[in-house]
């Protein structure tokens, strides 16, 4: 008789037992990656973009909010493009033979309102590369101040590539640029 008492109360212990670790777990996988979040940048755009613009993490998604319906166009902020809708992705490929890193780096126009951007001007320090860049595609013609496409214009979801070499990644961003809407 004993026996059987000690069966039907090891059951349900067991059985609140366990759900009392799933629920810890998922607990603790929660604040987890909420204290990651925080680590790499904490709330706010820029932690966002550090989050998933970051070297670890390759994929990379935009996305444009809508506007109210008594400020004009419904399809995106803002009436036109902007330096904000050229995005720069970068990241680490296979190093050269002599062990040199190397990045490969992709400028995309992402306006949604259809407009193309031309004479887009990178802010890029010193840049320099230890494998050959296309003049055409990426120049620098001044400290911090690299010209993308030889001024020309990149369509609406155009975008183009390049790789350089060199012993750190250069931190680019869009200083300028025109919008032809």
């Amino acid at each position: 008789m004993r026996r059987v008492l000690i069966r039907s109360i090891v059951g349900p212990r067991l059985f609140i037992v366990s759900l009392a670790l799933s629920f810890a777990f998922i607990t603790a996988l929660f604040f987890g990656t909420e204290q990651l979040f925080h680590k790499l940048g904490g709330g706010g755009e820029a932690g966002i973009k550090r989050l998933v613009f970051s070297e670890k993490n390759r994929t990379a998604f935009g996305r444009k909010l809508l506007q109210s319906p008594d400020e004009g166009d419904m399809n995106r902020i803002g009436p036109s493009c902007s330096k904000e809708d050229i995005v720069i992705f970068q990241g680490q490929t296979e190093p050269l033979p002599n062990g040199i890193p190397s990045y490969t780096v992709q400028i995309l126009n992402a306006c949604v309102s259809g407009c193309s951007i031309s004479n887009i001007h990178v802010s890029c320090g010193w840049f320099s590369s230890a494998r050959m860049v296309n003049p055409q595609v990426f120049k620098r013609m001044y400290y911090d101040d690299c010209l993308v496409n030889d001024g020309e214009a990149l369509a609406p979801g155009q975008s183009l590539s390049f790789q350089y070499a060199n012993s750190f990644r250069y931190p680019l961003s869009v200083s300028s640029a025109d919008c032809g809407c």
